[in-house]
């Protein structure tokens, strides 16, 4: 945390006077509200992404209770993207790929009656090994085989067996999570196995630098298993993006679309007041409990006169600047190129960098991602990608063609909230943990838990008995 941050945090914690300011929210008179414009429910849910849906179809359907979910955009579903070609009317996801074969995973799309597959293992089409800093391919480039340094990483990821379910860590919290990955790489001898755990875990941002705990909980046991037993399940029409078309029928007019919370009156007895901005105007929310599922960085959580005790831990947080999208003509067809960066420890590219331009199997169509540490806007994002074919260009690696048509893009910031590894040594997840069900609010998301929709519905489903129980 930098030093004036420091500070503030030092006198918000000391003194009590500058907290309501950093979180200052309009006083709302909730008598203004006609009946019209006021909706009771048992729970509001803030956020309509994999957890804030999966929790409203849950309470909704199986628990007996009310819900209403307040999602920002028109659409549920977060991180899932699917783009649909309008050339050939065939799907790609961008966004969320696969699920692991797990039964909270089965029952969930077998409520909706959407069939599972297996997802591929091998690819028909060509890798290409590429420094995106210079557009040079890398001649005769090949991995090294990954499995003896996979078992190797495997053995390691056993000992932890407890993180797939979150961050409920030991105390004291093992010294290897704590290390910086490229140490802990170093360590136990496992270079080779860099490029697949990359593939994984490139969400972290300063992958090498970062705690060896986040590496694990984007590649840990549950990865691991699924390679190994070739267990990834996706759609069978290979469109992830049905999942939540089916719930937005299912929750009908208990999702407010196109809204953002205004204000919340919190309470730890009694009703809590959302105020919210929908498409008609402000509505008040009454509900017995709150459940948050969006990130809660301090941006979010503006209309909360957070506690000292929230603030404490919620400002502390660090994440990445992540988009996906697809490209249409900027790589041949056939040809997936991956960023390698080869004067880089372990070839691993340095923020901001493209990860890969991965062919979709469909026309001339490519996925990408994006990863920056320091703050990165959209018409940043589309400048790194066409610097990035620019490069490989001129270098007579790809054709020249017309500029990039960017026919998707999503951002998906932030994404994978952390903290420094002395803040984790020093009990920062008991500290975050302990906030659950206070002042009226459960929390649930990939703050919580591993940022894997499989994973993050097995959490949740912690997370949804304790609040049943504090309804009452």
């Amino acid at each position: 945390m930098p030093l004036l941050s420091r500070r503030l945090l030092g006198a918000a914690l000391g003194f009590g006077s500058i907290l309501p300011v950093l979180n200052a929210s309009p006083i709302i008179n909730k008598r203004q509200f006609s009946a019209a414009d006021t909706i009771e429910v048992d729970v509001c849910i803030v956020g309509g992404g994999s957890t804030g849906t999966y929790s409203a179809v849950r309470l909704s359907q199986d628990l007996g209770k009310t819900v209403v979910v307040v999602e920002k955009s028109d659409i549920l579903g977060g991180h899932t993207n699917t783009y649909i070609d309008p050339v050939t009317g065939s799907p790609i996801d961008y966004g969320v790929q696969a699920f692991h074969n797990f039964t909270v995973v089965t029952d969930y799309f077998g409520r909706f009656d959407i069939p599972l597959t297996p997802v591929s293992e091998t690819s028909p089409y060509t890798t290409e090994y590429v420094d995106f800093s210079v557009g040079r391919l890398l001649a005769n480039q090949t991995q090294a085989d990954p499995t003896a340094a996979l078992i190797k990483f495997a053995e390691q990821a056993l000992q932890y067996t407890y993180l797939p379910a979150g961050y409920d860590l030991p105390n004291p919290v093992p010294a290897d999570l704590l290390l910086p990955f490229g140490e802990f790489v170093t360590k136990y001898g496992i270079q080779d196995a860099v490029p697949i755990i990359l593939e994984f875990a490139h969400g972290v941002g300063d992958f090498l630098a970062s705690p060896t705990l986040y590496i694990f909980q984007n590649f840990g046991i549950p990865q691991l298993e699924s390679i190994e037993s070739g267990s990834f399940l996706t759609t069978a029409g290979h469109d992830n993006s049905v999942l939540y078309q089916k719930a937005t029928a299912l929750l009908g007019s208990s999702v407010l679309y196109g809204s953002t919370l205004v204000h919340a009156e919190r309470n730890d007895n009694g009703t809590q007041y959302i105020t919210v901005q929908t498409p008609s105007g402000l509505k008040l929310i009454k509900a017995k409990q709150l459940l948050m599922t969006i990130p809660p960085i301090l941006e979010n959580l503006t209309p909360f006169d957070l506690t000292a005790q929230e603030y404490s831990v919620f400002s502390q947080w660090e994440y990445t600047y992540y988009f996906t999208g697809i490209i249409r003509d900027g790589v041949p067809a056939n040809i997936s190129v991956v960023n390698t960066a080869v004067t880089q420890p372990f070839n691993v590219p340095v923020s901001p960098y493209v990860v890969h331009f991965t062919y979709s199997g469909i026309a001339d169509l490519h996925t990408f991602f994006t990863v920056s540490t320091t703050p990165q806007t959209l018409a940043q994002a589309e400048a790194l990608i066409n610097s990035d074919l620019a490069l490989m260009q001129q270098s007579g690696l790809i054709p020249s063609c017309e500029p990039t048509n960017i026919v998707a893009i999503n951002n998906h910031t932030p994404i994978q909230l952390r903290v420094p590894a002395d803040a984790i040594a020093n009990g920062f997840y008991a500290d975050l943990y302990a906030l659950q069900g206070l002042h009226g609010t459960f929390w649930t998301g990939a703050a919580w838990a591993p940022d894997d929709s499989s994973l993050l519905w097995e959490f949740t489903e912690t997370i949804l008995p304790l609040l049943v129980k504090a309804l009452g």
